[in-house]
């Protein structure tokens, strides 16, 4: 049997930008995106605590340093500048390694900063 299993959080991240005109996706910080065990076009969830909105879309790349979270396309209607946002990706993995998996979490402040680093995932660490 195989589970889908959380392997990535951000959480707490500050929206910086939202661009309804644009094809879709989050783009993330490559630097955050690599820290956080996320790859370029990945499947992610997003939790928009300031409204209670939900998504999901991919994860594109962006300028490694700028701690920028855009949310680009359709999903701009659903997270606006300031919004603190989660974001999440999964894997699928076995039983086995289902009883092995401690997510790897970046808790971000207002600045979108990395403030503490928690969990370690072996699909993540993979990144």
């Amino acid at each position: 049997m195989n589970f889908v299993m959380c392997k990535s959080k951000i959480h707490r991240a500050r929206v910086t930008e939202s661009i309804l005109d644009y094809e879709g996706s989050l783009e993330i910080d490559t630097n955050i995106m690599k820290e956080a065990g996320i790859y370029p076009y990945e499947k992610i969830l997003v939790v928009n605590a300031s409204n209670g909105q939900r998504f999901e879309t991919y994860a594109i790349p962006g300028k490694a340093g700028s701690r920028d979270f855009k949310v680009n396309g359709a999903a701009a209607l659903r997270a606006k500048p300031g919004d603190t946002i989660t974001i999440m990706s999964f894997g699928v993995c076995s039983e086995e390694e289902a009883g092995k998996i401690s997510p790897k979490i970046l808790i971000m402040d207002g600045d979108n900063k990395i403030t503490q680093k928690k969990g370690r995932s072996p699909l993540a660490d993979a990144v």
